[in-house]
Order: structure tokens, then sequence, then C-alpha cells
């Protein structure tokens, strides 16, 4: 359950969201966050409720690998209001959700070359000549996918 936010320093807000200082102030400097709230006799940023929604947002987004650019598109499009946005959001989220599918494949494919790895050494350590041939022509398949 999340507590209400009122007044976050910037390291409790990249604590809070994972992301580091630097990119939150990156993000406010290129737009991302809007005008975040300075402490008037400090001049240190203070995240207020609003703020802090709209990182935590975002950090949701980057943590699905969504980039600055779709980042900013999907808060442009946010600003328009569902009517007229819906479609494009959808647009954005399927083609983000197509690259991760993609990232996944390649990933499961880098597994299966480490297992196969695994397999040829295993096959030396016991000494298994048939096996380790079976290995390496089970690295050698894997390979071609690469």
């Amino acid at each position: 359950m999340r507590t209400r936010v009122d007044d976050l320093g910037i390291a409790e807000m990249a604590a809070r969201s994972g992301f580091s200082e630097p990119t939150l102030r990156y993000y406010e400097k290129i737009g991302l966050l809007g005008p975040v709230p300075r402490d008037v006799d400090s001049g240190h940023r203070r995240y207020d409720e609003a703020t802090a929604a709209r990182i935590e947002a975002l950090a949701c987004l980057r943590s699905a690998g969504v980039g600055v650019a779709d980042l900013r598109r999907y808060l442009d499009l946010l600003a328009r209001g569902d009517a007229e946005s819906a479609a494009a959001q959808c647009d954005l989220f399927s083609a983000q959700a197509a690259r991760v599918e993609a990232e996944i494949a390649r990933l499961r494919v880098r597994a299966e070359y480490l297992h196969r790895k695994t397999d040829l050494w295993d096959a030396r350590v016991r000494g298994d000549a048939d096996a380790e041939q079976r290995a390496v022509a089970a690295v050698t398949d894997v390979l071609t996918r690469f």
C-alpha cells in the first residue's frame, strides 16, 4: 500500500522510485517531470504527491524497457486524454510488448547456449566422449540461432 507523499527530497524520491538522483535531475531537465517544486529556503527539490505518482509511473515503464522517447510520447498522449489518444497508446504499448517478447526470445537462446555449454563441460569432466560430441553438436546448433 502506498503511503501519502507530501514532501520528499531527491534522495528519498530516488530510493522510492529506483531512479538515481542524476536520472531524476535529467528527467526534470528534459521535461518528463514537469516543474518540480523547490524548497524556498534551500532551493532543494521537494517532490509532491502528483510528481511522485508521475515518477512512479515512469519507473514502471522504464522497468518494462520503455525508452525516453516513448516515455515522452506516453506523457504527451496522456495529456491529450483517453478519447483522443487511446488508439495511439494501444499502439505504443503493443510495440513495446513486441520488443520485450523479442528480447525474451533472444534471452531464451542465450540460456539454451549456456545449458549446452554446461553439458559440454560436464561431459568433459566425466570423460564421456560421446556426450561431448553430442554437446558440441548442440552448441553448434544453438549458435546458428544467435
